[in-house]
């Protein structure tokens, strides 16, 4: 899989029923994206969301049949660390991580939806950043059509930077369960993926 380099400052630069959010060109620019088919088996979804896609457009990703979709919205999807509370100064960025890609399948027991979805994306470090272990904590949440909150989930995103190119990969596979309202369908429901901006130094 092709793998991006790094320039003096920062780069320029899972499953039935699957679908996933290409990887943005420009790490400091946010753009939306759009959907695109991810293999049928999770080891081909985790190893197709390590590779770089080319920019495309719009928002949410899971629009096949009688499952949830599971969204990043561009705000979402992205979240940047800066030193020394210097949030907005592209000299000051310790490194910026990206949700890249979607995928997810369901399963219905009775009135209740099982969803595993797969978060995959990527790591840049900045002028401030160093090689080694970064940590980034994502939540999750399931609402339906008039946005109320049935589930929540928390988890961590985590890679190994390394020194002679320094982008990481990241990719997480879990699962949520919720009930589903008389009268609504799967496809009804949406699942939430946001990282989190509680680190010092989120912009």
């Amino acid at each position: 899989m092709p793998y991006c380099r790094a320039a003096s400052l920062l780069l320029v630069p899972l499953l039935l029923s699957a679908c996933a959010v290409s990887s943005i060109s420009n790490p400091f620019k946010s753009s939306d994206e759009a959907l695109q088919p991810l293999p049928p088996s999770p080891n081909g979804m985790l190893d197709k969301a390590k590779a770089d896609a080319p920019t495309m457009e719009s928002g949410a990703a899971g629009d096949s049949l009688h499952c949830p979709q599971v969204v990043a919205w561009p705000h979402d999807r992205l979240l940047t660390i800066y030193a020394g509370g210097q949030v907005g100064n592209t000299q000051a960025i310790v490194h910026r991580g990206e949700i890249t890609k979607l995928a997810r399948e369901c399963q219905i027991y009775g009135d209740r939806v099982t969803v595993k979805y797969g978060v995959a994306g990527r790591v840049l470090l900045g002028p401030k950043g160093a090689p080694g272990q970064v940590t980034m904590p994502i939540s999750i949440k399931v609402s339906d059509a008039e946005r109320k909150v049935l589930a929540n989930d928390k988890a961590s995103v985590s890679t190994i930077v390394p020194t002679e190119n320094p982008v990481g990969y990241f990719s997480v596979v879990k699962e949520i369960t919720f009930p589903m309202t008389m009268g609504l369908r799967p496809e009804d429901y949406k699942v939430f993926v946001a990282f989190e901006r509680t680190q010092p130094g989120a912009g």
